[in-house]
């Protein structure tokens, strides 16, 4: 359906915010531009000033179908022009043209205009509102309704509690939710799917499951809701286990509930339920769909196969910037440098990279430790693509820097910053300070973490760990009574592995595991294979004022070598092993799961909290830069 444009040789102006120009056809196009073409204007003049409000209606809509905000304001002064501009059906269509345009300024002119309002336009005006804000506007417009003797429906409802969730205002939605309750809607699957979408983005899961066990016919966008509610709040293995209840309930699947479980099993890092969602996905006729194909690339990334993430990648029928920025960033995460910014290469030659792009970008530069590309990329990306850097990108370069060794450079990059450092920046820098021993910066970072985040206690480790690596203990013992002064702890480190669909998980020197005996015995063989092939303990990350031997003992049973040592005893030889892990991998174990892998024969994962790392034949991926 096409609109063309009829202009009215005689311009006219109804009101200051219109266009002077006269209307638009719909699918009647080529009927009315004969009616309207010069010859026979003079004489259908009138007859045109006849038409019905009805006709009128039709052409509103196909301009509001087509978002054509021009040839609607043409329309619109010519309705004005015939007398009709305030004719409720007539302005009902125009605001909504105007919202549906996001030219709320115009919308709200004309809405303050029209005297005898309806429901409708009141809901015509929050949901404009609500979709491109002011969000405060479209709370505001709720409550005005209201005291002009409104009462909101199962419409009004989703559009104000949208506009709640993009402010995370929870006690106003609050407020909202027991007028929900009061009107008997809270059962109702779209209020319903808007008041869990609402909690879960004020951060509530616990609320936003309340309101979706309360709703009895649930449709899949109510349990997609609940889905994403769960995955945003970093919940991903209720969100899969959601996910098979759905499939228990026989709900069919949309786009939507397999791109939110597919994340959902790339962020919790289950691959064997990602493939399934995989398989899920092809016999039910979404195999062409690029939304989900791209999910597939991300989960598949994530998981450490990025070969397969590729080729998935270039089956995507448009690549789109999302999909170019998951393959990118999938790079990056990996430490394939190389592959990430050829591919960002390409990228430019088919699409306009965007803010995310130059963050995958800029990170693959980090994780390989290419300082002038990075540099390059930054200017890059402020100059040529005018980007403004966002903390994401600075954070980035502070990492880049500071591995590299330019801590001072780095330092001065943080005091030059456009926006507000926060805690991962300067948690960059503390972690770079950690690599390369500078204690006074590392002070320094520290002051500024501690106000950040008061309550993290493991940023008080990390200089723990540095004053242990300078032998300056007495530095380790003030770390220690500010730490319990403060009720802080030590985060404990976890690692898991999952085996034959099961995950199991670990701590460090954990001994509650059924097969503790056997994976301790394996870490002893392990370790003298090791010992004759060279390997000798760092025992630097270890902050205690303690024995040389125990500190031997603890860096060996840190948990992600309790994983593996359990993976080796549960799988057949020569089976990959990928370990995820809460916190980044140490020194030591770095060095020793190098020696491990080559000894077994095993291709090892680690998926920490920084980056993956591959160990294959006594090599890591990150090539010892992380």
């Amino acid at each position: 359906m096409h609109l063309h444009l009829v202009l009215h040789p005689k311009r006219i102006s109804p009101c200051s915010f219109l266009s002077k120009s006269v209307f638009c056809t719909s699918s009647s196009s080529s009927q009315l531009s004969h009616f309207y073409s010069p010859s026979s204007r003079p004489a259908l003049e009138p007859a045109f000033k006849q038409a019905s409000t009805s006709y009128y209606a039709s052409l509103l809509q196909s301009c509001i179908v087509q978002k054509a905000i021009e040839p609607g304001k043409q329309l619109h002064a010519r309705i004005f022009q015939v007398g009709l501009g305030f004719n409720p059906l007539l302005a009902t269509k125009l605001v909504s043209l105007y919202g549906a345009c996001n030219s709320l300024t115009n919308a709200h002119l004309l809405f303050d205009r029209i005297s005898k309002r309806n429901l409708f336009l009141w809901n015509v005006m929050i949901r404009g509102y609500a979709w491109n804000g002011p969000y405060e506007a479209a709370i505001s417009l709720y409550y005005q309704m209201q005291d002009h003797g409104f009462a909101p429906d199962k419409f009004t409802f989703p559009f104000v509690l949208k506009a709640c969730s993009a402010l995370s205002v929870m006690e106003e939605g609050k407020k909202i939710h027991q007028h929900v309750i009061r009107t008997g809607l809270e059962t109702d699957v779209f209020v319903g799917a808007a008041l869990i979408d609402m909690y879960a983005k004020c951060g509530c899961v616990e609320s936003a499951r309340q309101v979706f066990d309360k709703i009895i016919e649930r449709d899949a966008v109510c349990w997609n809701s609940m889905l994403a509610a769960y995955s945003q709040n970093g919940q991903p293995g209720d969100s899969l286990s959601l996910c098979g209840e759905m499939a228990f309930a026989e709900v069919k699947p949309t786009e939507g509930t397999l791109v939110i479980s597919i994340s959902a099993s790339a962020d919790s890092a289950t691959l064997p339920q990602g493939k399934e969602l995989h398989g899920y996905s092809w016999r039910h006729g979404f195999g062409l769909n690029d939304k989900v194909k791209t999910a597939l690339v991300d989960m598949y990334a994530k998981s450490g196969f990025v070969k397969v993430a590729r080729s998935l990648f270039e089956m995507l029928n448009k690549k789109r910037v999302v999909s170019w920025n998951t393959m990118i960033t999938g790079y990056a995460m990996h430490g394939h440098a190389t592959e990430a910014l050829d591919l960002f290469e390409e990228m430019k030659k088919k699409a306009m990279p965007d803010y995310i792009t130059f963050v995958g970008v800029l990170a693959a530069c980090s994780h390989g430790g290419l300082l002038d590309e990075g540099k390059m990329y930054f200017r890059s990306m402020v100059i040529d693509c005018l980007i403004d850097p966002t903390v994401q990108h600075y954070t980035c370069m502070i990492d880049l820097l500071g591995h590299c060794g330019h801590l001072e450079e780095a330092y001065n990059l943080i005091m030059e910053m456009r926006v507000e450092p926060d805690a991962g920046v300067w948690g960059a820098l503390l972690h770079s300070c950690k690599i390369h021993g500078n204690v006074e910066m590392g002070e320094l970072a520290l002051e500024k973490l501690s106000e950040l985040e008061p309550d993290d206690g493991g940023n008080f480790v990390i200089l723990s760990n540095m004053y242990a690596q300078a032998g300056k203990w007495e530095g380790v013992a003030r770390m220690r009574d500010l730490m319990m002064d403060r009720g802080l702890k030590k985060s404990i480190a976890c690692s898991w592995i999952e085996v034959k669909n099961k995950v199991h998980a670990f701590l460090s020197e954990d001994t509650s595991h059924p097969k503790f005996e056997a994976i301790y015995a394996e870490l002893k063989r392990i370790g003298k294979l090791m010992k004759e092939a060279g390997y000798a303990p760092q025992t630097s990350s270890v902050f205690h004022d303690v024995e040389d031997d125990e500190k031997v003992d603890m860096v060996c049973s840190h948990s992600e070598r309790l994983a593996i040592a359990f993976g080796l005893i549960s799988t057949a030889a020569g089976t990959r092993l990928l370990i995820t892990k809460n916190l980044r991998v140490c020194e030591d174990c770095h060095v020793a799961i190098k020696f491990i892998s080559k000894i077994m024969g095993r291709e090892i994962t680690i998926r920490d909290v920084n980056r993956y790392h591959h160990f294959k034949d006594g090599l890591c991926s990150c090539g010892d830069f992380w």
